[in-house]
């Protein structure tokens, strides 16, 4: 999709004053012209205005009337005031009004020319700040974590190829498998890093409020509309749009997600002025959209235009070589968040994660070290800290069918009861054993057979 020039309309009565602004701008923006306040309105319902330099006394409806209307109803927009003479109370009371800047025929041509171009620097701040306020998150949160897996290393090799790409991309995958940080991640390494990245789950939003939430509506579009709402494919103008559970979207906005997609425009709820909007479009979804399409849930035209690049996520419990990577990351992570001065995962709790199926994927990894590391006041985590879910998996995972699950049971609580001991005297074998009224040959005979003892002697060292 092609960036289109920005436009800059000229409200003048005075042909000259019209024609003036029209050659000192023409070569670097679109330029159009209207001879009153009324025109002017009926050119900004049919096109995309940017910037509007309106003359002050204008007859009919007046430029500080116009200037309100189109602070009101374009609230993007930047508005530059002119006037035959310097009148200093009516640049007063248009700056006051929301003007940018006023200027005179006396202004410098250069400086009216310097004027439009900050007008524009102050636009594209403005248009920032309002994506930024439609997600709150920390950057520390938007990493995509890639571990050593082959699967995963498929999957990052994919999104290196096409990441410079215009192309649509689609991402597949199950729930919380990182799906949203490897758009951020085809984002930052795409063509348009500077860009907005505007994230938005189609889950999540009600499904009366989709349609708003994506085109945005003009004030009094339906009960409830008091003002102007700018959707989220006009914040996504310049950068990427990632549209989440793509799925989940109803029949009736599949159509008109498609046209925005073919032409790259879109309208307003109660506008009927297609706005252009130059952005890329990564969506995502867990749903099986080839079936979805076959029973008739999903457009098969909407769905060829989604799936350009497929790229699938594979869930965790197919990669669990990254679960040791994923868990030491979140670690960090949380202990930075929290001030913890935690220093690891034992090798044996990092094979316990590994041996649990992960049916909430990485979310529910995060989520996991998250509450450990808040509860905790401990330097390591430990097997003993896993909930007890995480354990049998561990011995489901086990061939050995020599060994009962009781056994294996008692075997694990025996181990997590001897860490607490030791870490309740220091990891001192022999006060240990003096607190638990075991002879320390005993002591270490079960450590030994536990596994415990290389891991007391490691933390003690440290």
């Amino acid at each position: 999709m092609s960036t289109r020039p920005k436009s800059v309309l000229v409200v003048n009565d005075d042909e000259a004053g019209r024609e003036g602004l029209h050659e000192l701008l023409r070569r670097d923006y679109r330029v159009l012209r209207a001879s009153s306040g009324e025109a002017a309105l009926a050119l900004v319902a049919r096109e995309e205005v940017d910037l509007a330099i309106i003359e002050a006394r204008l007859p009919g409806i007046g430029g500080l009337d116009l200037l309100k209307i189109l602070r009101e109803n374009f609230p993007l927009a930047e508005v530059i005031m002119s006037s035959a003479t310097s009148d200093i109370a009516a640049a007063v009371d248009a700056i006051k009004s929301g003007a940018f800047h006023f200027i005179t025929p006396d202004t410098p041509g250069a400086d009216v020319k310097a004027t439009v171009g900050h007008a524009f620097e102050r636009q594209a701040l403005n248009r920032e700040v309002l994506r930024l306020r439609t997600e709150v998150d920390e950057a520390v949160d938007r990493e995509f974590i890639a571990g050593p897996s082959p699967r995963t290393r498929e999957v990052l090799d994919l999104v290196q190829r096409v990441a410079k790409l215009s192309a649509t991309v689609l991402i597949l995958g199950e729930s919380g498998t990182g799906k949203e940080l490897l758009a951020r991640l085809i984002h930052r390494e795409s063509e348009r890093p500077d860009g907005p990245f505007v994230a938005v789950n189609l889950a999540a939003i009600p499904r009366e409020l989709v349609e708003s939430v994506l085109f945005g509506h003009e004030k009094g579009s339906f009960t409830g509309a008091i003002r102007q709402q700018i959707g989220k494919f006009e914040l996504a103008s310049g950068g990427t749009l990632f549209l989440d559970e793509i799925g989940d979207l109803r029949a009736e906005l599949q159509a008109k997600l498609l046209r925005a997609i073919q032409e790259g425009e879109i309208e307003r709820i109660g506008s009927t002025r297609p706005i252009k909007s130059d952005f890329r479009l990564v969506a995502a979804t867990n749903v099986d959209l080839d079936r979805a399409v076959k029973e008739g849930r999903f457009r098969e035209d909407l769905f060829y235009r989604l799936n350009v690049i497929p790229v699938r996520v594979p869930p965790l419990r197919e990669r669990t070589e990254d679960v040791p990577e994923l868990a030491r990351f979140f670690l960090r992570r949380y202990s930075s968040r929290f001030r913890k001065p935690m220093q690891g995962i034992s090798e044996a709790a990092l094979r316990t994660l590994q041996s649990y199926w992960w049916p909430g994927n990485i979310r529910e990894l995060e989520n996991l070290i998250e509450r450990l590391v808040a509860i905790t006041d401990k330097e390591w985590l430990t097997e003993e800290d896993l909930p007890f879910e995480f354990v049998f998996a561990q011995l489901d995972a086990k061939p050995n069918v020599t060994t009962t699950l009781f056994e294996e049971a008692t075997r694990a609580f025996e181990r997590n009861f001897i860490l607490r001991a030791l870490e309740k005297n220091g990891w001192n074998v022999t006060g240990t054993a003096r607190y638990l009224g075991l002879p320390l040959s005993t002591l270490k005979f079960k450590m030994d057979r536990l596994e415990v003892r290389e891991l007391a002697r490691r933390i003690r060292g440290q």
